[in-house]
């Protein structure tokens, strides 16, 4: 109940004006802070020359985007650019033979970068988890894919297999960790695949074009193999539709525009670096406190859309159809739907939140799913505490979603609801909507930051800002929340553009209206 009822326009032209107002001065305490502090020795480390015409330092605190934007720019740049060639010429040439053209433009690739040992070391856990997939136990492929994805996150096994890769190319420690874990990853969801088939067994070939497609090899993101194989890298057609061309220029430039903007934002508002500096952060206004955490989770968002754009765009141009970007973190107010990385998140719903939890309506079961997940979530990300936390704390707002469901489709609450209209339903839902935000931004920030700064801002937002800030940001983030509303009711119009005549009066409560609250977390943020 409440996805399609409809707010009185100024009630919505007011919730635009206060969100707007509530983030330019947010944002302008932050650039004061940016401007005031940029000479502090927590600083001087992570806030370096920027471009000389701006006459401003730029944020580098995060080694990842200036890996990817700056400092190898070059390298990445021109190993996409000679897939694209190999693989445009290939499609001329031999449509038939492009995926075996991938495969060894990416073995090349991986091989020149990382070197003999490495390319050893991948194959060897390649041969060892597709001779296990013969067997056809799935429990089996499970056991084997996550001891070996082990292997990679704890000690002695570390810094064993990392001995294998030498040289001074600064990125070799990235590109080991991350090309590993993402080939675990690959060589699980080909063996469960094969369990899954009924006639016979993909070759291991099909395994090495699977895992050595260099746009996914080192960065992702996950395609699962069923789509890997049956649509995308061996179908014959390589037609395109009216108008993907000109779809796929369009999102290269934005995600050029996004760069550049994203760069702009760094050189004025130091996001990344002023967390760590908790004795200015003491000092800052609660306001600007809520606002860095809010513009980090954010800022992560559109770092990961970024890069994925980026690499989804050359998969596109070979006729793949990738994983889509996350889901902003604005348009987020359920667990069920909060991830970074869709690849993970569709490979983990599709081989275990799904697999176990069914259609996600039976508690138990949602809670075996629900833990399973989050512990290969963790296991994925690296063991420690501030993972275990995070984990626990997304686990259990994910199966207090489900609760919540269920106990407020009991009587009296249905009835409360049915007796009230769906305007007046929608407003209400939206003020809890709003405080379920706040935990899963705390959540996150927990993970992205670091427990001192998580702590401080619930400390801020909760106990030491009560009533004012609590209420005032509470009440800005209701207005976010009903903006999110409205754009998924106008989705849902354009999805179905047939009205809905309401229900008659339930009878007994499972056949009475209920807000969509996604049950199904296909979208569970799973990085």
């Amino acid at each position: 109940m409440g996805v399609k009822a409809a707010l009185p326009r100024y009630e919505l032209y007011f919730y635009n004006v206060v969100l707007c107002m509530a983030m330019l001065w947010a944002a302008r305490w932050i650039f004061d802070v940016s401007s005031s502090n940029s000479n502090r020795k927590t600083f001087k480390t992570s806030v370096q020359s920027g471009w000389h015409y701006s006459g401003r330092k730029m944020d580098t605190a995060d080694v990842e985007w200036m890996m990817w934007f700056s400092t190898f720019r070059e390298h990445i740049i021109f190993a996409l650019s000679g897939h694209v060639i190999f693989a445009k010429i290939c499609t001329l040439l031999a449509p038939q033979l492009r995926s075996l053209v991938f495969m060894v433009y990416g073995l090349l690739a991986v091989f020149t970068s990382m070197g003999w040992a490495y390319v050893t070391l991948i194959l060897s856990h390649c041969v060892l988890l597709y001779s296990i997939s013969l067997v056809k136990l799935r429990w089996l492929c499970f056991v084997a894919g996550l001891t070996t994805l082990a292997t990679f996150k704890m000690e002695p096994f570390i810094s064993w297999q990392a001995g294998f890769v030498t040289g001074s190319f600064e990125l070799r420690p990235l590109l080991f960790y991350s090309g590993c874990g993402f080939t675990i990853l690959r060589c699980l969801s080909f063996a469960l695949e094969n369990c899954e088939r009924k006639d016979g067994n993909y070759s291991i070939l099909e395994l090495l074009k699977y895992n050595f497609y260099l746009p996914f090899f080192y960065f992702g993101p996950i395609m699962t193999f069923d789509k890997f194989y049956t649509q995308q890298a061996n179908n014959p057609s390589l037609t395109r539709k009216d108008g993907e061309m000109w779809n796929i220029s369009i999102q290269a430039l934005l995600n050029l525009g996004v760069i550049i903007i994203v760069a702009v934002i760094l050189h004025f508002m130091y996001i990344l670096t002023i967390p760590s500096d908790m004795k200015l952060l003491k000092h800052i206004s609660d306001w600007a406190l809520v606002g860095l955490a809010y513009l980090n989770l954010v800022y992560d968002w559109v770092k990961a859309a970024v890069m994925f754009g980026v690499i989804n765009t050359v998969s596109r141009l070979d006729h793949l159809d990738p994983p889509k970007p996350p889901k902003c973190i604005t348009m987020l107010y359920v667990f069920s739907e909060t991830h970074f990385d869709r690849g993970i998140n569709d490979f983990l719903c599709n081989y275990v939140y799904n697999y176990l939890g069914g259609k996600h309506d039976n508690v138990l079961d949602e809670l075996i799913a629900s833990l399973c997940t989050f512990g290969i979530t963790a296991l994925w990300l690296g063991p420690s505490w501030v993972v275990f936390i995070w984990a626990f704390l997304n686990c259990f707002g994910l199966n207090f979603e489900l609760w919540t469901t269920k106990f407020f489709t009991m009587e009296p609450f249905i009835s409360i609801e049915m007796a009230i209209s769906e305007s007046m339903s929608r407003r209400i839902r939206a003020v809890f909507n709003a405080f379920n935000f706040w935990t899963i931004v705390l959540c996150n920030v927990l993970a992205l930051n670091s427990l001192e700064f998580a702590n401080l801002v619930a400390k801020r937002l909760f106990l030491k800002g009560f009533p004012f800030t609590t209420i005032t940001v509470m009440f800005v983030t209701y207005c976010l929340i009903q903006l999110i509303k409205e754009r998924e009711r106008r989705q849902a119009l354009i999805d179905d553009p047939d009205p809905i005549p309401p229900p008659p009066p339930p009878t007994d409560p499972s056949s009475a209206r209920t807000d969509p609250q996604p049950v199904d977390p296909n979208k569970q943020k799973a990085e």
